[in-house]
């Protein structure tokens, strides 16, 4: 049984990839096959794919879901917004010296006005005075993961969207979509490699450490997802077919394998808090695209169940050796999983 600090891993602040590079697809690719690790580049993956593989992937957009403003009071605030509710009601987290009560006031952006509801857990629900998507889209900020030390600017507002992104609702990226262009996507298609969607907006959840060395004892973030009729009916296809369902990044795995707990992969939409560590078994997912985790991060102890867990402490360590980029504007790996 595996506890926290047994994925905790030292990295150097260097290593922390601050800015994407000029060309998506020319990241450095770590291809871990059982225990063997091979250094190649990102654009090798259509080498390294079937024909007939399906690859699915997540087409949610990142929400410019950052803003701050000031209370009625004065105080300054600054807001995330989490989830969009309705046309006019999100959650959010709320920083301010003092927490809003419900029918406070709090301008944001110098643009709008929002109304403070009642708490939901570690968020404040809060009503705009208008369209939601509209307001967030013309006066927000795209909100960076809290290691890049930079302020989003226009660069930051095209790459840290995937070229195929369109359905809004994330806070963050799906990163190891990042590494897609239309030119690699054309030659995966000219392959025979088969694409299939599903949507997972993406909550700042994703970013929070485990506190609890009893991982048992973590209470998992949730986050919406949804996964069309289409795609299970490519996935099992795909699988007839004897072919590699191939995930691009773990949101898309959260979602396939959080609609196939009942054995098979089904359709619909659900919230998901499935809390994936090792011992879990894969009943839809073979193959994965993801990029380096944080340490003691839950995403870190799904790759680990994927991949094995000494397999991933090896590669982690040759990738920092190696000087990879960590993180969603960093490298990626492709993994295939051992418990399947």
């Amino acid at each position: 049984m595996y506890s926290l600090s047994d994925f905790d891993f030292d990295l150097p602040a260097e290593r922390i990839a601050q800015t994407p590079l000029p060309d998506r697809s020319a990241s450095r690719l770590l291809h871990l096959d059982g225990t063997a690790i091979v250094d190649r580049q990102f654009a090798d993956i259509v080498g390294l794919l079937a024909p007939g593989d399906l690859l699915v992937m997540n087409d949610t957009r990142v929400l410019k879901a950052r803003f701050f403003g000031v209370k009625e009071t004065g105080g300054n605030v600054e807001v995330l917004v989490e989830r969009i509710l309705d046309s006019r009601t999100v959650l959010a987290q709320v920083r301010a010296s003092k927490s809003p009560k419900p029918g406070n006031r709090i301008r944001l952006a110098d643009a709008f006005n929002v109304t403070a509801g009642e708490r939901a857990g570690e968020f404040f629900t809060l009503v705009f005075d208008g369209d939601v998507f509209e307001l967030i889209e013309a006066h927000g900020r795209l909100p960076l993961p809290p290691y890049i030390e930079h302020d989003a600017d226009e660069f930051d507002e095209t790459r840290y969207q995937t070229v195929y992104s369109r359905e809004p609702g994330a806070v963050a990226a799906p990163t190891a979509g990042l590494h897609f262009d239309q030119a690699l996507l054309a030659a995966l298609k000219a392959k025979g490699v088969n694409f299939a969607y599903v949507t997972l907006h993406v909550g700042a959840g994703t970013f929070q450490p485990v506190r609890v060395e009893a991982l048992a004892e973590h209470k998992m973030h949730t986050e919406w997802y949804t996964v069309p009729q289409e795609t299970v009916d490519a996935v099992r296809a795909a699988k007839a077919a004897g072919r590699d369902i191939v995930a691009v990044g773990t949101t898309s795995l959260r979602a396939l394998e959080s609609a196939s707990q009942s054995g098979e992969l089904v359709a619909g939409s659900a919230d998901t808090a499935l809390f994936i560590t090792p011992g879990y078994t894969f009943k839809t997912v073979s193959r994965l695209i993801t990029n380096f985790h944080l340490p003691k991060s839950t995403l870190l102890m799904l790759v680990s169940a994927f991949a094995g867990y000494h397999a991933i402490r090896a590669a982690y360590a040759h990738a920092i050796a190696s000087q990879y980029r960590f993180f969603s504007y960093g490298d990626a790996m492709l993994l295939t999983t051992d418990n399947k």
